[in-house]
């Protein structure tokens, strides 16, 4: 079993734990000669409080990747260990209770539920969960997503960066082991995108927060430790940012 006690010595001599680790990941659709292969024997290492960015062209398999680190669909092969968990050896339920758990999830979209209030939004995995919210928790990550005085509004009545920022609460809120984030500015202006990526890296610095963005914007990548260049359903460049 991977996880916690998996330790990883980096050539400065600091200690990182692996938090996530992907192995021959294979993932393909259809039959036949209508067979596709969206992702061939995939492998990598993720250590806790990283930024990974993850690239490629469109029809690459980012997304495909991206729905099997996150629970959302399971592979035809290979395992996926987040926080020393084989996620796929679970059964639906605790599944979905583990990714409430462990996994936040950001969309390019929101995913917001639309008669739910700011807050509501952001304590919605834990009230699914029958699990008391931490109210500290709660008012430290409302101040931090700058939306305290209009938590009680609800999504229409917020900007597509607010309604973002109130995602990311969601995704922060059970203080997951992992955030996944799927084109998180895909859908908004320069400024908002600008403000978004920058609560994802205070989240990823002031709360060690392991970080996985799914792009095709160069000039987010740049701004992560490390990308991971998907092709063909393979993994083709994984280089650390200096």
């Amino acid at each position: 079993m991977v996880g916690y006690n998996n330790i990883i010595k980096r050539n400065e001599g600091e200690c990182q734990m692996v938090i996530l680790e992907v192995s021959n990941l294979t993932k393909k659709y259809g039959k036949g000669e209508a067979e596709v292969v969206a992702l061939n024997n995939v492998s990598f290492q993720v250590n806790k409080g990283e930024f990974v960015a993850i690239v490629g062209a469109s029809g690459s398999g980012k997304s495909t990747l991206m729905h099997l680190l996150g629970g959302v669909d399971r592979p035809d092969n290979g395992s996926v260990l987040v926080d020393g968990h084989h996620i796929y050896e679970l059964n639906e339920s605790e599944l979905a209770i583990f990714r409430r758990r462990n996994i936040g999830i950001v969309y390019q979209f929101y995913n917001l539920i639309p008669t739910l209030t700011a807050q509501e939004n952001i304590q919605l995995p834990c009230l699914l969960d029958n699990r008391k919210v931490d109210n500290k928790r709660l008012t430290e990550i409302l101040a931090t997503i700058g939306l305290t005085e209009r938590k009680n509004h609800l999504p229409s009545e917020l900007s597509g960066g607010q309604q973002q920022r109130v995602s990311i609460g969601r995704a922060l809120i059970n203080d997951p082991a992992l955030i996944l984030a799927d084109e998180p500015t895909g859908n908004l202006d320069s400024q908002s995108s600008a403000e978004v990526m920058d609560l994802l890296k205070l989240a990823n610095k002031q709360y060690n927060q392991t970080l996985i963005v799914i792009t095709h914007d160069e000039k987010i990548a740049l701004q992560a430790d490390r990308i991971i260049t998907i092709g063909d359903g393979k993994i083709i460049g994984d280089e650390g940012i200096v």
